[in-house]
């Protein structure tokens, strides 16, 4: 792991579904590359849209750009504050 960010294209396969049981998009890799904290994929092409009720996959090409020690060394520093945000913790008293 270099200093310095990365960039490589790989191909990809895009599932977008649009209906009552589900409304997701879910890029996957081909061969499944480790994604670290700070990367990036930004996948290409034309935008997709999908009517209600449909469901598409199609093929794509992606760039994973691979962030460099000094960014990925602040991602996992900050994540750490960014998780106090997924949890609520109060305090009630008891006896009253």
């Amino acid at each position: 792991m270099g200093w310095l960010a990365t960039a490589e294209t790989i191909a990809c396969t895009v599932e977008i579904e649009h209906s009552n049981e589900s409304l997701h998009a879910h890029v996957a890799l081909d061969g499944n590359p480790a994604i670290g904290p700070g990367d990036r994929v930004r996948v290409h092409g034309e935008t997709i849209c999908v009517a209600f009720g449909e469901k598409i996959t199609v093929r794509r090409d992606a760039t994973l750009t691979r962030a460099g020690a000094l960014l990925r060394a602040w991602t996992r520093f900050a994540g750490h504050f960014g998780m106090s945000e997924l949890y609520e913790v109060s305090f009630t008293g008891r006896g009253l």
